[in-house]
């Protein structure tokens, strides 16, 4: 059984989490060449392909965030390549019908770097409100290192990327176990979100992270593995 990690909009964080997992960036993160165009079936074709080199015919796949919704654009896509999801601190869809709602949201999310701050220097304003209160004191520096080592221009298409995002209609479909992970105070994907979502896939079940925001892994890592590993096992 292959586990694969797909992260999130800021960055890979999973730090020493799954020490035999495949950690895979997404195409312009860690120094990789970026997509021409990054779109979720761009994106899917590039996991795809990723698996197909390292000889990974069927896969766990443990997405956070964004990274849990390519988990759903790939499994809606190659069912078969798919054991199990894990999808975590993430939602079916970007919120808003509203255009308004994406261009606010992008117009948050780059006001700093369009201000001239860079990546390292406007993290601390981007992650404003992800993490609960009693978050451990190493959450915060671990996250804001990943989002600094994301190149400008990557980071902006992937927001944009992010809010065209709509996998709604096939959570009736997944039919491999899946487990719901979400954190008791995120605001990002709130665990009332995560819990329809749960009722919307045929067998599965949502673990709530108590006094957690939308990095459960970095802010209480203990209870975050004591959700996780019994599902993989």
């Amino acid at each position: 059984m292959t586990i694969v990690l797909l992260h999130g909009i800021g960055g890979p964080s999973w730090g020493d989490l799954l020490p035999d997992a495949m950690h895979w960036p997404m195409p312009g993160f860690c120094g990789t060449p970026a997509l021409p165009e990054m779109t979720f079936p761009a994106l899917a074709d590039a996991l795809l392909e990723s698996l197909d080199v390292n000889r990974v015919f069927e896969a766990v796949l443990v997405g956070h965030s964004m990274g849990g919704m390519l988990a759903q654009e790939f499994y809606a896509r190659f069912p078969h390549r798919v054991s199990k999801l894990v999808l975590y601190a993430t939602t079916a869809a970007f919120g808003g019908r509203d255009p308004s709602f994406a261009e606010a949201f992008l117009k948050a999310r780059l006001g700093p770097l369009e201000d001239g701050r860079s990546m390292a220097e406007a993290a601390p304003a981007m992650l404003d409100g992800m993490f609960a209160p009693g978050a451990d004191p190493e959450a915060m520096p671990r996250a804001i290192e990943a989002m600094a080592a994301i190149p400008v221009d990557v980071y902006r298409d992937t927001l944009r990327c992010l809010t065209t995002f709509d996998r709604r209609a096939d959570l009736p479909k997944i039919a491999v176990p899946t487990l719901l992970i979400a954190g008791e105070r995120d605001q990002t994907a709130p665990a009332k979100t995560m819990q329809r979502m749960a009722e919307s896939i045929p067998g599965a079940r949502l673990q709530v992270i108590p006094h957690s925001g939308h990095l459960a892994h970095l802010e209480h890592p203990a209870a975050f593995r004591a959700a996780l590993l019994p599902f993989l096992a």
